[in-house]
């Protein structure tokens, strides 16, 4: 018979027996031993119907296929952009990912984008040679304006994010905002200045207590004691989709 031996959003490390039985399903951060699921990363576990997974707690960021993340452009080439993905590895931006139209070639790159530059951007392409590849075609996708960037630890943005962008609405709501988050750990933030240094203390609170059950709940109360706002959980609202690139 098969049993979880682990609460949801329990810290659990390397080695912890977190299943038993060939029920549970073993996925990130997790592995099978015979008919054992056991944590092969320190981390909170997160368990959806019979899969297992973990949300690490530390650990720096790898590019993956998909990741909508936040870069910054540290070359300027021929062909297209060199980004900081704040991670071992750059990306390359060619200009056919980036720009409408035809661009002659040998013009000036920088008008479209410039050294310091930061861009919202996707990642379509990691080969086995971690060579990276992002594309700034799709929805969200934009060289930011204005604002500040803050950085935090990546293995906490699904936190940050919450279910359906649940964490991150508050916080938008909180503050008035604008807020995208991006997987590898950069989070940009657009307000009034006294409201973008609340969100940023808003989120760090949640980065640092990212591993304790029930936060949303929690940091609700807590901004709506400190803001005197009623706040609302919602899931599914479109500003979040938009403004996060549904993150």
């Amino acid at each position: 018979m098969s049993e979880l031996l682990v609460k949801e959003k329990e810290v659990v490390i390397p080695g912890e027996e977190l299943a038993s039985g060939m029920d549970y399903l073993p996925s990130y951060g997790t592995y099978r031993d015979g008919d054992r699921v056991v944590a092969a990363k320190l981390g909170v576990i997160n368990v959806e119907g019979k899969v297992i997974k973990i949300f690490p707690l530390s650990g720096q960021y790898l590019p993956k296929k998909y990741d909508t993340i936040i870069g910054g452009v540290v070359d300027v080439l021929m062909s297209g952009w060199r980004i900081d993905t704040f991670s071992p590895y750059t990306a390359m931006l060619p200009v056919r990912d980036a720009v409408m139209g035809f661009v002659n070639k040998g013009a000036d790159l920088t008008q479209y984008f410039d050294l310091g530059d930061y861009v919202v951007t996707k990642i379509f392409n990691v080969t086995s040679q971690k060579l990276v590849d992002v594309t700034m075609k799709g929805p969200g996708l934009r060289k930011l304006k204005g604002g500040r960037i803050i950085r935090v630890n990546c293995n906490k943005v699904p936190r940050i994010i919450g279910k359906g962008g649940s964490m991150i609405g508050l916080v938008k709501q909180a503050t008035n905002c604008r807020i995208i988050v991006g997987q590898n750990g950069l989070i940009w933030i657009d307000g009034e200045p006294k409201d973008e240094v609340d969100a940023v203390n808003f989120i760090k609170k949640i980065e640092n207590e990212a591993h304790t059950s029930g936060l949303t709940e929690k940091m609700k109360e807590y901004l709506e004691k400190t803001t005197g706002k009623k706040l609302t959980i919602n899931t599914e609202s479109a500003e979040d989709k938009g403004d996060q690139n549904e993150l």
